[in-house]
């Protein structure tokens, strides 16, 4: 049996805007922008070189509106490798991204905690070759 993630869900407020953060400041790539119905878009973010993607899923009631940037409790949601943590972090600062914990040595590599538009945890890592 082979299996993998292909998407992750992401409970977001407004698509253009998560849109514009993911590929502007974050530079994925916009994958695919579908609209399914006149409120709800079928759209996927995806980091270069990623197989898996982000669904981006505009939050339709208050319990939905309740977690956008808090879908884990306050803990890390996400986690980016890169090949080049001190390079990414550059860029990323210099495109107005939060960072709340700035990049950092451990055994197993390199680590920076950052924050995406909604507040939501996310680790970035360059692991050691």
């Amino acid at each position: 049996m082979k299996q993998h993630i292909s998407h992750i869900a992401l409970v977001v407020d407004d698509y253009d805007e998560a849109i514009h953060f993911y590929t502007q400041q974050l530079n994925f790539d916009l994958t695919e922008d579908t609209v399914l119905t006149p409120e709800k878009r079928w759209v996927l973010i995806t980091p270069k070189g990623s197989a898996c993607s982000l669904l981006l899923a505009k939050a339709a009631n208050d319990e939905q509106k309740s977690r956008i940037g808090n879908q884990t409790g306050g803990r890390v949601f996400l986690f980016l490798d890169t090949d080049d943590l001190n390079r990414d972090y550059e860029n990323m600062k210099a495109k107005g991204i939060v960072f709340v914990r700035e990049p950092a040595e451990e055994t197993w590599g390199k680590v920076a905690v950052f924050k995406d538009l909604y507040g939501n945890m996310w680790d970035m890592i360059e692991r050691k070759k």
